[in-house]
Parts: structure tokens; sequence; C-alpha cells
């Protein structure tokens, strides 16, 4: 017996990244329900409404002025989780993309190569954790996104006067992480894009202009609002060789099953001898439109398929009993 799709609703702070998603969503079949997570009230003792929930809050939220999205989704996803309803990329997933330093450890119980990573809040900290390095390091914010806070050091003296500048900005909770600088060959980082624990393609992004490499159509060309710092064509963007059958590609699918990551958009660097480190886990993973239609693959489209096709029937047979 065939049943009505459950209604979607969408937790989103910027919404420039929303049309592919809903056009994904829609094509399947789905009525999508939008809810902006930059402000609002909850009720604890009230349940959410029925449906699926997909959580798209991004990291960099507080660059675009929604500086309470993060928090606010913490208690959002809380709350959905304890009436139990069905969320995509919940609380367990949310927790490890707002920390650079969850994602390691995560990366370190899979036995998946990564930079080695510190995290020190406080200038004596920083410069004591920028010390240990041996060589070129560089600086990130712990809650990522959009590449903000990402420099490359070649010395603690140099990273003390960048510390030191009035302009300098440690991120939210002023937590900074350090990595080593892994120098590979050729300008480029793989990404690897992973949905309901299966392989959907993976792509170069190249480094040439920087590290702000969101894939997005609508963080290539300028807003007037800031939206994303990328420019440039999408031209940065390129298919990857690697597959499903990849040793690395399959370490990194068995993590996201384990750590209840349903969607992710995850990257690694290779040095010259072909070690290969992963430094990121993307949970509110963005696709390139035209490498999409390079490649023959449409991102969301998929995502709306995974939904109506694994998540769905959970859904519709308790609805039958």
């Amino acid at each position: 017996m065939a049943h009505a799709l459950p209604i979607i609703h969408v937790l989103f702070e910027n919404p420039d990244w929303l049309p592919p998603l809903v056009a994904g969503l829609e094509s399947e079949g789905f009525e999508v329900n939008l809810v902006p997570v930059d402000g609002g009230l909850l009720d604890p003792s009230k349940p959410p409404p029925e449906g699926l929930w997909l959580n798209r809050i991004s990291p960099s939220s507080h660059t675009r002025g929604h500086h309470g999205s993060v928090e606010l989704t913490r208690e959002f996803l809380f709350w959905l989780e304890r009436y139990g309803r069905r969320v995509i990329n919940g609380l367990a997933a949310f927790e490890f993309e707002m920390s650079k330093f969850r994602q390691d450890l995560a990366l370190q119980r899979h036995n998946i190569g990564s930079p080695r990573t510190l995290l020190a809040v406080g200038r004596d900290a920083i410069l004591e954790a920028a010390a240990s390095f041996d060589g070129p390091f560089i600086t990130k914010h712990n809650q990522g996104g959009k590449g903000l806070g990402i420099e490359l050091f070649e010395s603690v003296d140099a990273l003390a006067g960048h510390l030191d500048d009035p302009i300098f900005d440690p991120g939210p909770g002023s937590k900074i992480i350090l990595q080593e600088f892994i120098s590979a060959p050729e300008p480029f980082i793989t990404r690897v894009e992973i949905v309901g624990g299966a392989f959907l393609f993976a792509m170069r992004s190249s480094t040439v202009g920087g590290f702000q490499l969101c894939p997005s159509d609508a963080c290539q060309v300028q807003s007037a609002a800031d939206v994303c710092p990328a420019d440039g064509g999408s031209s940065k963007f390129s298919p990857s060789p690697i597959d499903a059958s990849d040793p690395l590609v399959r370490k990194l699918i068995a993590l996201t099953v384990a750590e209840g990551i349903e969607v992710a958009g995850i990257e690694f660097i290779e040095d010259a001898e072909g070690n290969r480190y992963t430094y990121d886990i993307n949970g509110t993973t963005n696709y390139s439109g035209v490498l999409g239609e390079q490649i023959g693959v449409d991102g969301m489209r998929e995502l709306a398929r995974y939904l109506k096709q694994v998540v769905v029937p959970e859904v519709t047979d308790l609805a039958a009993k």
C-alpha cells in the first residue's frame, strides 16, 4: 500500500543555499517547509510538528549575522530528538561539524590519517601549541566555515605578530585549531561526498586562490551581502578519479555510518609521498551545479532520493502499524 510522503522541515539560516535543495526535494514529490533558525521560540512542553527534519545549519552562520543560530539549533535538535522526530544530521552529527577538534578525534578513532592537530584558547596557549610544531603550521577556527581563520605560519614569532594585530579574529568561543602544514605537490584538495552511507562522487577543489572552497554555485559570485567569499568560476572544481572502491573512501563511509552523519562532504589532501590527510567533515555540504552537470550527478536530488527510498519506509511502516 502506498503512503503519502511526509513533509520535510528544513532547518536553515542561509537562503542562498536553498534553491537546489528545494528543487531536488520537490522533484521527488516532497512538500517542503522551510524553518529559519536565526531566532525563535521553543516550548519544551509542546511536541514538534510531525514529518522528517533536515538540518542545514552551517558553522559559518555567525558570519551572516546569525549569531544565535548554532546555539539555538543545539536546543532545537535536542527538542526534536526528545520527541522522537526523525532528523537527518541530528545533534550528534551537528556537534561534529561545529568542532574540528572533535572531528580529529573521530578520524583517529577510525584509523584515518589526519594532520597533527591541537586546540588552544588564549594567547599563551596558542603560542605554546605553535612552538611544538617542527615546521610550518596553519591556524583555523575550531568552529570553521568559509575557510575563515585559515592562515599559514612559518614561525612562532610570525604567529605572535598576527595574534597582536587588532583585526585578529579568534572565531566563536575563541577556540583556535593549530595543524601541521601538509605540502601538496599539486594545488588541490579532494572532497568526497557521502549520502546515507553511500559514495556519491568525489571532486578536486583548486587551492590556487586559497581555501575558501564552498562548492555551492551561490558562493561563486560575490554578493552584496557577502554570503560566501569564494569567487571565480566553477572551473576551480573538477572530477576526481577516486571512487567507492578506494580504501580511504571506504573508511570515510564507515566513519559517517558509525558517527550518525548521514550527509557529508569530507576533505583530504595528499602529500608528495602519496600520504593522505583528512582534515574536514562538512555536514552542511553543498554541491557545484556546474560540476554536477559535467559528471551527471545532481547532489540534492540524490539526497532527496535517499530520503524517499531509505528514510520514508521507516516512517511509513510505523504509520501503517
